[in-house]
């Protein structure tokens, strides 16, 4: 799926959503695995990754193996990992930066990775062990992070920070933010979405993943987030929004031309979509753990049910 052309037709359409699909099938495959993980990330921004990485995104060719980095030492230290950006591909100026902000999506990202042959997927069984970059929160020697983005709500200012420095190189690549519903409680969030506006940053484009979904349950109950596109209009971002799962949706919107404004996507989603087992435990599907063998049994074939369209074509 490298290099896919993105367009508006059915084919397109069609292949991001196959590629949604494996993107879910491999995120459970690892969770089954693990006995838990973040599962419930990839069900609602799997169309949102696929459309990414599925070509929305220009990157370079792969730079090096497919296989992840071992790691070798923390950010800073002699031998230190160099960062998950090179399964990003070769860098240049009409290529575009990929941010991930909500850390936690990190095997969503690593699935979507594998999906689009940039990474082994063979690999995704290291997740989370001792010695490998695959870790479960993403970090900057993470595949498919090239930064730390700290607890959460730090991601975009950087993002601008990057966007900021290629204005003053003459690049025209865009820089993207991916970003959870959750984090956008986060005041540092609100200022920098301030200063994107004020400073006319239009190659700066956001996705979030509207899910209404975090750590301590639903995210109306936690602190409700009020009206998003508003608030994102009224701190001057060109604000559309649509139904997360909906690849035409999806890509109208992220095709979009560069403005003035940076642009934010909102993309309403659902934490279940695609495993309906998950759909007891709602709104407490952040992190899933698979308590016993009635819970494997409905995961698994949840997993049987996603991976039939591939097999079947």
């Amino acid at each position: 799926m490298e290099g896919l052309t993105v367009t508006q037709d059915a084919l397109a359409v069609e292949a991001i959503g196959a590629l949604a699909d494996r993107i879910r099938a491999l995120t459970l495959e690892v969770t089954l695995a693990a006995g838990g993980g973040y599962v419930s990330q990839a069900c609602s921004a799997a169309e949102i990754l696929a459309a990414l990485y599925g070509g929305v995104l220009r990157l370079g060719p792969l730079a090096g193996p497919r296989e992840p980095d071992v790691f070798r030492a923390v950010p800073g230290r002699p031998g230190a990992n160099p960062t998950g950006r090179r399964h990003h591909g070769e860098p240049g100026p009409d290529l575009d930066r990929f941010i991930v902000s909500p850390s936690h999506y990190a095997l969503a990202v690593y699935s979507a990775l594998a999906a689009v042959d940039r990474l082994d997927p063979t690999s995704l069984l290291d997740f989370n062990q001792d010695g490998t970059t695959l870790e479960m929160i993403g970090a900057e020697h993470s595949p498919g992070f090239e930064l730390t983005t700290g607890s959460m709500g730090q991601a975009l200012s950087q993002a601008i920070g990057i966007a900021l420095a290629r204005r003053l190189r003459g690049e025209a690549g865009h820089v993207w933010v991916f970003m959870g519903d959750g984090e956008l409680q986060e005041g540092q969030v609100w200022e920098a979405v301030q200063f994107a506006g004020v400073a006319r940053l239009g190659t700066v484009r956001v996705v979030v993943d509207v899910n209404g979904q975090q750590v301590d349950g639903a995210v109306s109950d936690v602190l409700d987030n009020g009206p998003l596109a508003t608030k994102f209009t009224g701190f001057g971002a060109e604000v559309v929004e649509v139904d997360g799962h909906d690849v035409e949706q999806l890509l109208d919107a992220m095709l979009r031309p560069v403005g003035a404004a940076p642009l934010v996507v909102l993309a309403r989603t659902d934490p279940a979509r695609g495993m309906p087992a998950l759909r007891a435990r709602m709104p407490r599907t952040h992190y899933v753990r698979v308590h016993d063998d009635a819970e494997r049994a409905a995961l698994t074939q949840d997993l049987e049910a996603l991976r039939a369209p591939s097999e079947a074509s």
